[in-house]
């Protein structure tokens, strides 16, 4: 069984040490996931994810992919920026191929010409295998796509959007009916709301000391909780984790093809690994999707 869920990493080696890391992402490969997301500015979570690669087995089954624009070093699109820092994700990863290669942010002082062959003379070099584009307007999308058809480049096949029951608007009626015109793969972050969905934030002292505590204090609403409420009435219907619902509602959209979320230890992950096999009812789905409106 193949897992419909990708791991991100960004938790690696900030809010889980490298054994952790490792048990977390051996887990996961061992319950069927195979998408394996990271970005050169997650700090060690490339070198992490290339030092567990180098010493399992697990290679050929595990789709690496990574972002590049956004760091310090190799910033913004242009051919210079998207080489080197292709090259030194490569060097993290101790990989030869990134096998899908993200624009992380859109860059509007570079031509979308120039990004677009750089990427595409990665994929003639055999350094990367597939593109996708995370973080970027419609347009500029379309754009992308344009060029790429027009001048016989390698086209994007992915879409890394921001995605969830609580950030519903933007994809819904901006990007999810490009995702499906254009066949792009679809691969949504912050699927669980930063953890507010799994409803282990419910007032202010929740959020004291916690890495992400900052990130959900604007969910902290009638509207937020209430959208939380439904999710864990579901899940208790099932006898299950509120962030398998939550993660079991993206997998049920039609234009997703995985959801990415993260897990600090080997219990977190099984419970993300539980959306697999939820079996979300037509009124679960739309008591979900109403519960949301507000997002909508």
């Amino acid at each position: 069984m193949t897992l419909r869920i990708g791991l991100g990493t960004n938790t690696f080696g900030r809010t889980s040490d490298e054994a952790a890391s490792r048990a977390v992402v051996d887990a996961f490969v061992d319950a069927g996931g195979t998408l394996v997301d990271t970005a050169d500015t997650y700090g060690e979570s490339e070198a992490i994810v290339g030092r567990w690669l180098a010493g399992s087995r697990w290679r050929e089954q595990v789709i690496v992919t990574t972002k590049v624009g956004n760091h310090p070093e190799y910033e913004g699109l242009s051919t210079n920026s998207v080489t080197r820092g292709a090259e030194a994700s490569l060097r993290r990863l101790d990989i030869d191929r990134i096998d899908l290669y993200y624009a992380h942010y859109q860059d509007d002082s570079t031509p979308i010409e120039e990004s677009v062959r750089a990427f595409d003379a990665l994929v003639r070099a055999g350094k990367i295998g597939r593109i996708g584009l995370s973080n970027f307007t419609p347009h500029a999308i379309a754009e992308w796509l344009r060029v790429a058809d027009e001048g016989g480049y390698t086209a994007p096949i992915a879409l890394q959007p921001h995605y969830s029951l609580l950030h519903r608007r933007a994809y819904e009626t901006e990007y999810a009916a490009l995702a499906r015109d254009a066949g792009l793969e679809v691969y949504p972050y912050r699927a669980l709301g930063g953890g507010f969905l799994t409803g282990k934030y419910r007032t202010e002292l929740d959020l004291e000391g916690r890495a992400r505590g900052a990130g959900v204090r604007g969910l902290l609403t009638p509207e937020g909780l209430g959208v939380v409420d439904m999710v864990r009435d579901v899940a208790d219907a099932h006898n299950a984790p509120a962030s398998a619902v939550a993660l079991a509602w993206l997998i049920h959209q039609a234009t997703v093809t995985a959801p990415l979320a993260s897990a600090t230890t080997p219990d977190q992950l099984a419970e993300l690994v539980a959306a697999e096999a939820l079996h979300l009812s037509t009124e679960e789905m739309a008591a979900l999707t109403v519960a949301s409106a507000t997002y909508a």
